[in-house]
């Protein structure tokens, strides 16, 4: 135990709470997350001042409950890590003041993480073997990546979203069709229930730039379509919708993926953020890269939504650097990939 290192990992950007247990950035000894998903379901998204006051509410029991599950003390850790942009400012805000509360009084170093790094470094956590370098698709309610991870910690964005993030497509596009919130989970659902070639949606591709993503057309596609077929007195299939309107996604995700590992002389494929645990999309890459002889990477759903877990492994690998950051660490919600 005594070269082992252990980090207490925070995450607050959104709307779940979350703190756990990090051992040599690979082994979970503990991961609690308090989702506030029900409050918010009764206002279609998420609240960003009712998120923050939730996280005020839950931060320190979350904590607690993750030290008491590890069986393990503040003074047994070796840092503290936390999640500090992007993400809403005010939720961000409770997680970065709770960190350096505890670091300061444990007198333990504080290391800031960047959202995205952590949901890339979940992959980490039950694929062993994985390592640098290889491409991951980030995909989530707020952001769709293209990352190259160089090593550790070291990345190059090679295409991103112009517009609309692809999990925020799904929510707008299940409120529309009236699954509600969150509308992922919901339009992976019924899509199984539907035809996939049942209506042609459009698949963006932005000129100039062959790696990046852009989902307002599709999502303005599938409003027409439903207001057409009101306007018409037509039938609207909404299982049929969410399948064409899936496929239209997963379609330009797994063919940008695929793009960049070859481009890239890269045999490794991973994917991260909550649209990861889209059985569709998992099917549909797994596919591409067994007929590429491109290695296939993904975390459990558990490590796909936002969790602490995902912090305290990107902590690890920060550590090994030697980053920390001082108390004057505060939230930036528009932080960027790569930005210290």
């Amino acid at each position: 135990m005594e070269d082992d290192k252990l980090i207490l990992a925070i995450e607050s950007s959104c709307d779940e709470t979350a703190a756990a247990v990090v051992k040599n950035g690979r082994e979970v000894l503990s991961n609690v997350i308090s989702s506030q998903i029900e409050l918010h379901k009764l206002y279609g998204g998420v609240v960003p001042e009712i998120a923050s006051r939730k996280h005020i509410e839950k931060i320190n029991q979350v904590v607690e409950e993750a030290l008491e599950e590890a069986n393990l003390t503040l003074d047994d850790m070796d840092a503290i890590g936390v999640t500090y942009g992007p993400g809403l400012v005010g939720a961000l805000l409770v997680g970065v003041a709770e960190a350096k509360a505890i670091a300061y009084a444990a007198k333990k170093p504080l290391i800031g993480v960047h959202h995205i790094e952590g949901h890339i470094s979940a992959n980490y956590i039950e694929n062993k073997e994985l390592e640098p370098p290889f491409i991951c698709l980030v995909v989530s309610g707020g952001h769709t990546h293209l990352v190259r991870v160089a090593e550790y910690g070291v990345y190059e964005i090679l295409g991103r979203t112009r517009d609309d993030a692809a999990g925020e497509a799904f929510d707008k596009v299940a409120r529309a069709i009236g699954l509600g919130y969150p509308g992922g989970p919901k339009i992976d659902k019924l899509a199984k229930e539907g035809n996939e070639k049942a209506i042609t949606f459009p698949k963006a591709k932005v000129a100039g730039s062959p790696y990046d993503f852009s989902f307002s057309g599709l999502k303005s596609a599938v409003l027409n379509y439903i207001n057409s077929c009101h306007m018409k007195g037509e039938t609207v299939n909404e299982a049929d919708i969410a399948a064409s309107f899936q496929k239209a996604v997963i379609d330009v995700l797994v063919e940008h993926a695929m793009m960049a590992v070859k481009d890239f002389g890269n045999d490794k494929l991973a994917i991260a953020g909550g649209v990861a645990s889209n059985s569709a999309l998992r099917a549909a890459m797994q596919k591409a890269c067994d007929e590429n002889g491109i290695k296939f990477y993904y975390p459990s759903p558990i490590y796909c939504t936002d969790n602490a877990a995902m912090i305290g492994v990107a902590a690890y690998y920060e550590s090994l650097k030697g980053v920390s950051h001082g108390w004057d660490l505060n939230a930036v919600p528009n932080l960027k990939l790569g930005e210290r």
